[in-house]
């Protein structure tokens, strides 16, 4: 190959049209005008050509000419076969791309780049920090967000999981809203959840609550109790049990009461007046601070299985005796134990076993009937109930030695109302027939 061709470079258009070639050593030359179009593909091979062979042989001359890569739309590796083959700026390039997330503060997490229109030169010299700022709530917001938190306290009783989502919110000038959210919320539930009030106003106090707080919660709920008492007749009453209990756990100063003494002239005073009565009259009493305790009483899962049992045995007999299905419904949901509806089913099947009677069969499955229609008690419930009775048939039949004649008629009964599966039927456990030695068994009858 001559000298000539390893020289070529790139062309230059001369002003007066004539086209030239500028070799890498400097040296100019002159393309004649006779070239084609179909003479500069071939020319700009051999640009291309020389190039490589100059940057192989600046590094090693024995070094083969790297091959070409192919020239991909989508491809991130140089054109021209030199470079590492890394994307543009890390990978956080493209159309429309600032950067990777975050380096639009820079490393320091400050804003220094000079054509940003934030861009403060006077700042720059002193150290920025970046801190969290979380809004206050509004009183309606905030009334929108507590709501469902206290309807979930009451299902799982946990104040914890109350104190961390009050903790993520800015409330600072609405923590007596959230007292009077917390008792208005209250009256319109059962004693078992306003004992649970209690004592999450007594978990919040000195966490998030202060003495203030309280004191200008429970003022509130006395401006507003003519208003309650038009949805809760007894709202003085309740409230009456909530300023008494929050005296008993030192949430409220016990002068708090004298505080609404002598007050005639407000429109809400006699609703007022007997709500702190009230709560004198429980303060006062012979060891009243002890039986605040215990001001509302338990309920739902919180009393004793043998205390719960033994109401639910009753009810039962009860309805036996007067035949009101509503009454024995209205008694089974006061007690608020629907997780301990299976116990309704296993006692039933008891009593029928020991009352031993159609009539006694027939009242009962009308009764479970009834609770099964109304979804009181849940199919799996009633799966549950029969399926403890059906374990313990070897106790039972102790005491009724027909148990199992009247067990199978009683769930064919069931069956035919609608309420008991075909699957428990097929689960209906059946004592086996006495054998004699008539039937040639080989043995001996043994004398009693």
């Amino acid at each position: 190959m001559s000298a000539d061709m390893e020289n070529v470079s790139e062309p230059v258009q001369l002003q007066d049209g004539e086209s030239t070639d500028v070799a890498m050593n400097g040296e100019v030359e002159v393309i004649p005008e006779s070239e084609t179009a179909e003479d500069r593909p071939v020319r700009k091979a051999k640009r291309q050509l020389s190039r490589q062979r100059s940057g192989s042989d600046s590094s090693n001359n024995n070094a083969a000419v790297k091959k070409a890569l192919p020239n991909s739309k989508n491809s991130r590796k140089s054109r021209d076969g030199r470079g590492r083959g890394l994307p543009k700026k890390g990978g956080a390039g493209g159309k429309g791309v600032w950067g990777r997330p975050g380096e639009e503060l820079g490393e320091d997490g400050n804003t220094v780049d000079s054509h940003d229109p934030n861009y403060d030169s006077d700042s720059q010299d002193s150290n920025i920090q970046f801190e969290k700022i979380c809004p206050e709530m509004s009183q309606e917001d905030f009334c929108k967000f507590i709501n469902p938190v206290v309807m979930e306290f009451y299902e799982h009783g946990n104040t914890k999981d109350v104190l961390e989502e009050l903790n993520d919110i800015n409330f600072e000038h609405l923590k007596r809203t959230l007292v009077e959210c917390l008792i208005s919320k209250a009256l319109d539930h059962k004693d078992h959840h306003r004992e649970l009030t209690s004592v999450l106003i007594s978990d919040l106090y000195g966490r998030v609550l202060s003495s203030d707080d309280v004191v200008d919660g429970f003022d509130d709920v006395l401006g507003k109790l003519s208003d309650l008492t038009i949805d809760t007749p007894d709202a003085a009453t309740v409230v009456g049990k909530f300023i008494a209990r929050a005296v008993a756990d030192d949430c409220l100063p016990p002068k708090y009461i004298m505080k609404y003494r002598g007050e005639e002239t407000e429109e809400d005073c006699p609703h007022t007046k007997l709500a702190v009565d009230h709560a004198d009259v429980l303060l006062n009493q012979t060891h009243g601070i002890v039986r605040l305790d215990n001001i509302w009483g338990q309920g739902g899962g919180t009393r004793p299985v043998k205390l719960l049992i033994r109401k639910i045995v009753m009810l039962l007999k009860e309805y036996l005796s007067s035949g009101d299905i509503t009454e024995a419904t209205h008694c089974l949901t006061e007690l608020d134990v629907p997780h301990f509806h299976h116990e309704v089913i296993y006692e039933a099947i008891v009593m029928v076993l020991e009352e031993s009677s159609q009539r006694a069969a027939e009242m009962m499955s009308k009764f479970l009937k009834s609770l099964a229609e109304a979804v009181i008690i849940t199919p799996q419930q009633i799966g549950q109930g029969f399926a403890r009775a059906y374990d313990n048939m070897p106790d039972i039949c102790l005491d009724v030695p027909n148990a199992y004649s009247l067990l199978e008629q009683f769930c064919t009964l069931c069956n035919k109302e609608g309420f008991l599966s075909d699957a428990l039927m097929k689960d209906l456990p059946q004592r086996g027939r006495k054998r004699f030695v008539s039937e040639g068994d080989g043995g001996r009858i043994k004398s009693s």
